[in-house]
């Protein structure tokens, strides 16, 4: 198996883009989700769980961590243009501010801002997007300390700093969902596995949980957790023409036991490459 593709988000809940290398730390790859916008509204750090239009924005690096954003409207900003945090929020239509990673960690930056919903089983379902006769993901599958903070300190991720999804993954989807627009954009993976060679099908990666492995010569290594849950994100509609579709949720709750693509950690940090083999440790 190999690295077909490495992708990069370089604000929390944008689109982001594939990259031909990159770092990957503790923390996951370096620069992913650096920056995140914080609700004047609402409070707390948020993404696109609460703020659905934010995945039409898109980021690129545009030198060190300064970042490009091009607005659902095709026009763009820079994180360091004095109307910043104007346009984004007259975009998006909630009042926001642009915050990158504090340098120094500080943990108020990451704590979790109130519920906007009175009842938490309404908010629950209305975030993971599950129809009333469908049941909530295993909560097990997400790190303790996200019930406190809207992301593991010291990073903007969700959960866990890699989610990784396959190839065959992708063509299982297609071929479920003929007429749902599957583009990969739709799902956020990290990494995305080549597991064409190794003669793949459907969801290789739901057994991957509990093993490690290598990612080409520059000293990664990961260790896969459980399968990602997934949540009302993947019904958005997306950046470059990616439409709404509630029909990708359905599949995934009823067929697919609420779960796509693969969680993991990097137990050893090292450079990654498009096209680098990943070898399982046993």
């Amino acid at each position: 198996m190999h690295v077909a593709e490495i992708w990069r988000y370089p604000v929390k809940s944008m689109v982001g883009g594939t990259v031909p290398q990159a770092e990957l730390t503790t923390l996951g790859i370096a620069g992913d989700r650096h920056w995140a916008v914080r609700s004047r509204e609402i409070g707390g750090i948020r993404g696109a769980k609460k703020l659905g239009s934010l995945m039409l924005f898109a980021a690129e690096f545009a030198g060190g961590t300064r970042v490009m954003i091009t607005l659902p409207d095709g026009s763009k900003v820079h994180s360091d243009d004095a109307d910043v945090d104007a346009r984004i929020s007259a975009a998006l239509g909630h009042d926001v501010t642009l915050e990158s990673l504090p340098a120094d960690n500080n943990l108020e930056h990451f704590r979790r801002g109130p519920s906007s919903i009175d009842d938490p089983m309404t908010e629950l379902r209305a975030v993971f997007g599950r129809e009333p006769d469908e049941p909530l993901p295993d909560f097990s599958a997400f790190p303790p300390e996200v019930v406190e903070f809207e992301s593991p300190p010291g990073a903007h991720y969700d959960c866990w700093p890699l989610m990784v999804m396959t190839t065959s993954a992708l063509r299982a989807l297609a071929d479920a969902l003929p007429g749902t627009n599957v583009d990969v954009r739709r799902f956020r993976p990290s990494l995305v596995v080549d597991t064409d060679l190794a003669g793949a099908e459907g969801h290789p990666e739901f057994s991957w949980t509990g093993r490690t492995a290598s990612i080409g010569n520059g000293g990664a290594r990961v260790e896969f957790l459980k399968p990602c849950p997934r949540c009302v994100m993947t019904t958005r509609e997306v950046h470059g023409g990616i439409p709404a579709d509630k029909a990708v949720l359905r599949h995934i709750v009823r067929d697919l036991d609420q779960n796509l693509g693969v969680y993991a950690r990097i137990t050893s940090p090292g450079v990654i490459r498009a096209g680098d083999e990943l070898r399982f440790d046993s």
